[in-house]
């Protein structure tokens, strides 16, 4: 298989059908592309089957049935199996099941070492890999306005847009394979800081005497504005810390930003210490919560 991915033309398989990637999946449904589903556990893809997706019994059976693979699992180890077997040989994996042709993209927030040497081993097999993460939270994944950074070659990058534009409304390629992944850490060094200010001007707010929700009124409509304090400092003010993306998750992301930066010799004060935060807020017990829950840290 080769050329532009088309609805009504093109298999899509995925597996992840969590909060991100079972309305990602939906929208690519709904766009008219066939798609093929697996996940760990069914029931999380039960919604999907029911508007029209077919299951396939394994990840190798999904690959070897579609024009381009999707994949948004949790971390880099999910990544790693998926595309090169649990005995790191390819044999019963992604990379070992597909058809010359296929499109392979991650869409995982991984490292992009990673990504390079799934599009190492890909080319070698006849295949195209591609690194595609996203960022938009839960809600950009629902209404299908996700921004999409992608790396790899660029006429890949071109013939897998349509399947892209299904889920996002930003898709930019950055560069070769490992560039989506840089670009995606960019976006979490943005976010970590500006958590921590939201977070910190919500505390300082209550410390003052201030109404919290008055507050955010005011600085959200001026220079302070910003996604963390429209979207997020509200569900905060609400008690509301339901994930839109989990801190287990944040945590991983921020270690691949630290480990990254480090490779290039950079240094990021401002990541190392949202790390260590975040890392607390894990040990504390609230992985399962949404990336705001670290305002948990500011009310003690």
């Amino acid at each position: 298989m080769s050329g532009t991915l088309s609805p009504g033309e093109s298999t899509v398989g995925f597996i992840g059908t969590g909060v991100m990637g079972a309305p990602m999946a939906g929208h690519v449904l709904a766009a008219g592309f066939d798609v093929v589903v697996w996940a760990r556990s069914a029931e999380k893809a039960t919604g999907l089957l029911e508007a029209g997706a077919q299951w396939a019994e394994t990840p190798t059976e999904l690959a070897a049935r579609a024009d381009a693979v999707v994949t948004i699992v949790g971390y880099p180890a999910d990544v790693e199996a998926l595309y090169f077997g649990d005995d790191g040989g390819g044999d019963g994996s992604l990379l070992g099941a597909a058809r010359p042709g296929t499109y392979l993209i991650d869409m995982t927030t991984s490292s992009p070492a990673l990504a390079r040497r799934i599009a190492e081993a890909a080319s070698a097999r006849g295949l195209r890999a591609l690194d595609a993460p996203v960022t938009g939270g839960d809600r950009g994944a629902r209404e299908a306005r996700l921004s999409i950074m992608v790396g790899g070659e660029e006429a890949d990058a071109h013939a897998v847009e349509p399947l892209l534009r299904a889920m996002g409304t930003t898709v930019v390629h950055h560069g070769g394979p490992g560039c989506g992944q840089h670009a995606k850490i960019c976006n979490q060094i943005a976010i970590a800081a500006s958590m921590l200010g939201a977070c910190e001007a919500l505390a300082y707010a209550r410390g003052a005497g201030l109404d919290q929700a008055r507050v955010l009124e005011s600085i959200g409509a001026g220079s302070a504005g910003s996604w963390t304090l429209a979207n997020l400092a509200p569900r905060i003010l609400a008690g509301d810390f339901a994930p839109g993306f989990f801190v287990k998750h944040f945590v991983k992301d921020l270690r691949i930003a630290l480990a990254s930066a480090e490779e290039l010799g950079l240094e990021v004060p401002g990541t190392q210490l949202a790390a260590r935060l975040y890392e607390t807020l894990l040990a504390a017990g609230h992985g399962e919560e949404g990336t705001h829950a670290l305002y948990h840290l500011y009310e003690r």
